[in-house]
C-alpha cells in the first residue's frame, strides 16, 4: 500500500509516515522545503519536494499516481497571517483533492480541527483558519468521486500517546496527544468502511483499534 502525505513534515505527518514504514506500508510525503527530506527519509518515507501553493493539479497528480491513499496533514502553521491559511489550509486541500481525483486515488482522509466550520464568525487569524477548514472540509464532502475520511482532532499535544482515544462524531471538547492523532490516522487508512464519515478525537479509555471499528460500525 502506497500512501502519499501532504505536509510531510508536520508533526502528525512525521509520527503518521513512521507508523507507516513500520507497517510495511510504502510511504511519500510532499514538503516545500527540500532541506526536510533527511528527516522524511529517516521517518521511513520518500520525500518529494513541491510547493503546493504554486503547483498545478497536474503536477500534484503525478505524484499520486499509483498510490492507494492519499492523507492531507498540510497546513500553515501557528506562525503563518491570514492569507496564508486560505492558500495552505483551503487552497491547497482543494487542490490535493483534485489531484487525487485526476490520479484515481480514491481513498482520502483529511487532518481537519476540530471547530472548523465555513460559517465560523470572528476575525482573528484562528477564526480565519477554522473557516478555511471548514471550506475546505465543505469542499471534499461534496465529491461523489473520493472515499473521504475527516479527523478532527481536539487541542493537540506533544504528550507521549496512551493508545486511549474518544473517537466519534462529537466527542466534545478536549486534548489529544499527535501521536494518538497519527495512530487514529493509521488505522483510518486501513478501515475503508470509515468513508463518508467526519470525525472528533480526543484522548479516552477506548483503544484506538477498537474505537476506529466501532465508528466503522465493524
Amino acid at each position: 500500500m502506497r500512501t502519499v502525505i501532504a505536509g510531510g513534515h508536520g508533526r502528525i505527518a512525521l509520527r503518521l509516515e513512521r507508523l507507516l514504514a513500520a507497517r510495511g506500508g510504502e510511504v511519500a510525503g510532499i514538503v516545500r522545503d527540500p532541506k526536510q527530506s533527511e528527516d522524511l527519509r529517516s521517518a521511513g518515507a520518500e520525500p518529494v519536494v513541491l510547493d503546493l501553493e504554486s503547483a498545478s493539479v497536474e503536477e500534484v497528480a503525478a505524484v499520486l499516481r499509483g498510490a492507494s491513499a492519499a492523507v492531507f496533514a498540510a497546513g500553515a502553521g501557528p506562525g503563518s497571517g491570514v492569507a496564508r491559511k486560505d492558500t495552505v489550509d483551503r487552497d491547497a486541500a482543494v487542490l490535493f483533492a483534485d489531484a487525487a481525483q485526476r490520479a484515481g486515488v480514491r481513498r482520502y482522509v483529511v487532518v481537519s480541527s476540530m471547530g472548523a466550520d465555513p460559517q465560523h464568525p470572528g476575525d482573528d487569524v484562528f477564526d480565519v483558519y477554522l473557516r478555511a477548514k471548514g471550506a475546505a472540509d465543505a469542499d471534499v464532502r461534496g465529491r461523489d468521486g473520493l472515499d473521504w475520511t475527516i479527523l478532527r482532532p481536539g487541542m493537540l499535544t506533544d504528550d507521549a500517546g496512551t493508545g486511549l482515544v474518544s473517537l466519534g462524531v462529537s466527542t466534545g471538547r478536549g486534548p489529544v496527544s499527535r501521536d494518538d492523532v497519527a495512530a487514529v490516522l493509521a488505522e483510518l487508512l486501513e478501515t475503508p468502511s470509515t468513508a463518508g464519515l467526519t470525525l472528533e478525537l480526543i484522548g479516552g479509555s477506548v483503544p484506538v483499534s477498537v474505537a476506529v471499528k466501532d465508528v466503522a460500525g465493524n
